[in-house]
């Protein structure tokens, strides 16, 4: 009987999208423009963060968003209210998004004319963890309601992530989320974390994660 011949397909998925993320961060490099992905589950408010963040920052950098979603293009109209031109991909079914689909994203942008550009990752805590989009900083955002034990379910996107921003702390008072536990298991998991508390409702907390971003963004112009 032959030996048995295993090709890992996950294996070589991943390799040649980290091949295809190394050209991005390349390619931005040269042009001094921030890529920031941002990751979370369905409902903790990707685009609401993403939307007061933008109007905190577009009178100081030029900002694009690419919107990730298996249908619609819902938020991607909602950033364009705010006078910022989207590009939305569309998976039809693919839990996350890919270097492969940014670079594609990228190429329908200005981006000579661009400082910051958001990815709006599909809402989902795994597969987007895996898979590298050539993003200069990861952030992952946790909403109060969702409870302050996702560290424990889903370690692998706390560990990758530069930042973790906890939204909706107005809905803290008469909950049991544990900011300080929560903070504790972040910074055991990864030392290098920056933890940020926010409430895109009431603007609590967006300045400060907006300047810290500001601050990113302009150290890669130099």
């Amino acid at each position: 009987m032959d030996a048995i011949r295993l090709i890992d397909i996950r294996k070589n998925i991943l390799s040649d999208n980290e091949d295809q993320a190394e050209v991005i961060r390349r390619n931005l490099a040269e042009q001094k423009l921030f890529l920031l992905n941002v990751m979370a589950s369905p409902g903790a408010g990707k685009t609401s963060l993403i939307v007061q963040t933008i109007r905190r920052l577009k009178d100081r950098l030029r900002l694009a968003v690419i919107e990730g979603d298996i249908e619609s293009t819902v938020d991607s109209e909602k950033i364009v209210r705010e006078g910022v031109p989207a590009v939305q991909i569309r998976t039809a079914g693919a839990c996350h998004l890919d270097a492969p689909m940014i670079t594609a994203a990228l190429a329908e942008l200005d981006l000579a004319h661009l400082d910051l550009v958001f990815i709006e990752n599909i809402g989902n805590l795994i597969c987007p963890a895996e898979f590298d989009t050539g993003a200069d900083l990861k952030v992952m955002l946790l909403s109060v309601p969702e409870g302050d034990d996702k560290i424990l379910k889903y370690p692998l996107m706390f560990s990758i992530c530069d930042a973790l921003v906890v939204n909706k702390v107005d809905y803290l008072e008469g909950s049991d989320f544990d900011l300080v536990l929560l903070r504790r298991r972040a910074h055991e998991l990864n030392p290098r974390m920056q933890v940020f508390e926010v409430s895109c409702r009431t603007g609590a907390g967006l300045d400060g994660w907006s300047g810290w971003l500001l601050q990113k963004a302009r150290e890669k112009q130099g």
